[in-house]
């Protein structure tokens, strides 16, 4: 097993743990049409697969990828609950290249991110997705930052993030002229990125080696079959039964799971911990007005607050030119709720009883409220933004789009921090990986997560 993979409790193993955003051309469908066996796919004789991951967004197509390059005899399928590919947590992200300077040091999500962002770069220049490198600067506007600034600094040199500085106000204004700051950390290797456009790369990549992209298969049980399908040459050969809401079925050896904002439901489909629970959290950006947008080269982000669970508010360009303000980070009503009266009282239920969100709100009972005000009122986020660019004001800004982040929290209502990969016992829970928490920069790492991924599905089921 990968010594960074460590069990918790009986059941299933927990290594604890900004939001999470053009197609490829030659295997890409009509909207709205399935993506099942574009040309170069190869099709299951009988919707049977060696593996199956659950999941079609950056990381469960990155994990397909890497394990059909390293294993290409094998039959692999992707199962995605959509009718298109990558179009939630993929899809919504502010399209951020993490350069890995703000995780704990030897954390998963230190080590993973300055991997994933060396090797997403690397995998651009291959494929000709375009990027910029616009860079990072992490700014301090009063004098009670700096000492968080240094030893976010300090931090970033462990983790290995390459050609950091600390830099004054006149280097600042080289680089941002019209940005306000007393020193920043400047991270020259950030980038922007269409994460979108990777993914759907990704996915191209695994049909072409042979892989099938199953969409509109949205899991609703998993279970072990009580006998062979009739007729079939390969008796138990694939003895775990994957049922859509249809009534449809698939049939495999082996199940990876990264399905996001439904990780814990789909683990405990299969007979697995629910736990750590997964809690919906909107980010609303605003948008600057285009006649605006020469205010801001790169991104420019505020120096976190070690005391609450967010980077904050940031100024962050996007590759088709527009720069997004924010985001807030306030509680979803629905897992996939991108606007705010999206409401599922299921979702809602699933929050309040089983989740430790309760003592989270007490925790962070001020933080919680001045996001909620900042959600209502645009006036107190341009407020904010003021302190680094103050000649941004309200007639200058644009409600703009929103992401939700699957955050897991624990029963103690802690948010968990790091990445956490397990199985579990029993028939079904060792022949099965769920990748539980992956929140960003899950797609700054996702080559690298697919490499752990890869080797773990190696060893745990001794392919």
């Amino acid at each position: 097993m990968v010594p960074a993979l460590r069990y918790l409790g009986s059941v299933c193993g927990l290594a604890r743990g900004g939001f999470p955003g053009g197609f490829s051309a030659a295997c890409t469908p009509a909207p709205g049409k399935p993506w099942l066996l574009c040309q170069g796919g190869r099709r299951a004789s009988t919707s049977s697969f060696d593996v199956v991951i659950i999941g079609g967004g950056i990381v469960g197509l990155a994990s397909a990828r890497a394990l059909i390059l390293r294993h290409p005899a094998l039959s692999i399928g992707v199962l995605e609950k959509e009718k298109d590919l990558a179009i939630h947590q993929t899809g919504h992200n502010s399209g951020v290249i993490h350069s890995g300077i703000y995780y704990k040091p030897e954390s998963l999500k230190a080590k993973l991110c300055v991997q994933g962002a060396a090797l997403i770069y690397e995998y651009c220049n291959q494929k000709g997705i375009s990027y910029k490198q616009c860079g990072k600067l992490i700014v301090a506007v009063e004098q009670e930052e700096i000492p968080r600034l240094k030893a976010l600094y300090e931090r970033g040199l462990q983790n290995g993030v390459q050609d950091l500085r600390l830099i004054q106000q006149e280097d600042i204004k080289k680089k941002e002229p019209y940005c306000r700051g007393l020193m920043a950390i400047d991270c020259p290797h950030t980038g922007i990125v269409d994460y979108q456009q990777v993914a759907l790369s990704f996915a191209q990549d695994f049909q072409e080696a042979g892989g099938s992209v199953l969409t509109s298969f949205e899991v609703e049980d998993i279970e072990m079959a009580k006998e062979s399908p009739s007729r079939s040459k390969d008796g138990m050969k694939y003895p775990i039964v994957i049922r859509n809401t249809k009534g449809e079925e698939v049939r495999c050896q082996y199940v990876v799971t990264c399905a996001g904002l439904h990780s814990d439901r789909i683990s405990e489909l299969s007979g697995c911990n629910p736990n750590p629970r997964i809690v919906p959290f909107r980010g609303d950006y605003l948008l600057l007005k285009p006649e605006k947008r020469y205010l801001v080269k790169g991104n420019i982000y505020p120096v976190p607050d070690s005391r609450f669970p967010f980077l904050g508010v940031h100024f962050t360009p996007r590759m088709d030119g527009s720069i997004w303000l924010g985001p807030n980070a306030v509680l979803a009503f629905k897992r996939e709720g991108y606007r705010p009266f999206d409401f599922s009282a299921r979702d809602i239920m699933d929050i309040i009883i089983k989740s430790g969100l309760i003592k989270l709100v007490f925790q962070n009972f001020s933080y919680g409220v001045n996001e909620m005000y900042k959600a209502c009122f645009l006036s107190a986020t341009v407020k904010h933004l003021q302190k680094f660019i103050p000649e941004i004001t309200i007639s200058d800004i644009l409600r703009g789009p929103a992401g939700v982040r699957a955050q897991a929290l624990d029963r103690d209502g802690n948010l968990v921090e790091d990445f956490v990969f397990d199985g579990g016992v029993g028939d079904i829970g060792n022949r099965i990986l769920h990748v539980r928490n992956a929140p960003s920069p899950a797609a700054t790492s996702s080559l690298a997560i697919s490499g752990m991924i890869a080797d773990e599905v190696q060893q745990r089921f001794k392919l």
